[in-house]
C-alpha cells in the first residue's frame, strides 16, 4: 500500500486551532455528515483527509502513532469531536493509541471524548500472519483457526 502513495496525497496537517478552523470551513455540508480519515503522525500532528482516503496515504506513507475515523459536531460556538475510532486496516492501531489522539486533539483545542467512541481490537495471527479484527473477545484467527495473542502484535515495523 505504501508504494501506491502519491506525492501530495497526504492528509492536511492540523497543528493549531487556526489550522482546524480553516480546514473545517472548507468542508461541504455533505462532507460533514460522514466521518473523516485521520492519522496522528510520529510528530504528534493530526492529519485529516476525506473518509474514503487510505490511512497510509493520509500519512504520506509514514509511520503513525494512531489512525482511524473521526467526526465533528458544532456545539454552541465551538467544534468538538462527535465520534472517533481506531478503525484503520492500513495501520491496525492498538486501542492504547488513544493517548496520542487525545494529545493531538488537545493541541488544536477540540473538545473530545475520554477515549475512542468505538474501539477496534486488531491482532496478527502468529501462524498464518493475517491481520484479524477481534470481535466479542473471540481471540481466534478467522483465516486459520489459530489462537490469537491477548496483547497487540500488529507492529508494522516488524
Amino acid at each position: 500500500m505504501k508504494a501506491a502513495v502519491r506525492s501530495g496525497s497526504s492528509g492536511c496537517p492540523i497543528s493549531s486551532a487556526a489550522d482546524f478552523d480553516g480546514w473545517i470551513a472548507e468542508r461541504s455540508a455533505t462532507e460533514l455528515t460522514e466521518p473523516f480519515t485521520f492519522v496522528v503522525g510520529t510528530d504528534g500532528v493530526l492529519r485529516l483527509a476525506p473518509r474514503r482516503s487510505e490511512h497510509v496515504a493520509c500519512a504520506g506513507g509514514d509511520m503513525v502513532l494512531s489512525a482511524g475515523e473521526i467526526s465533528f459536531t458544532r456545539e454552541a460556538d465551538r467544534w468538538t469531536v462527535g465520534e472517533v475510532s481506531n478503525q484503520s486496516t492500513g495501520y491496525c492501531p492498538d486501542v492504547t493509541s488513544w493517548s496520542a489522539v487525545a494529545r493531538a486533539l488537545d493541541d488544536v483545542e477540540l473538545g473530545r471524548p475520554s477515549g475512542f467512541t468505538h474501539e477496534v481490537v486488531f491482532r496478527r495471527c502468529p501462524d498464518c500472519q493475517e491481520h484479524n479484527i477481534v470481535r466479542e473477545d473471540d481471540f481466534v484467527c478467522v483465516f486459520c483457526g489459530s489462537e490469537l495473542p491477548e496483547t497487540w502484535n500488529v507492529d508494522p515495523a516488524v
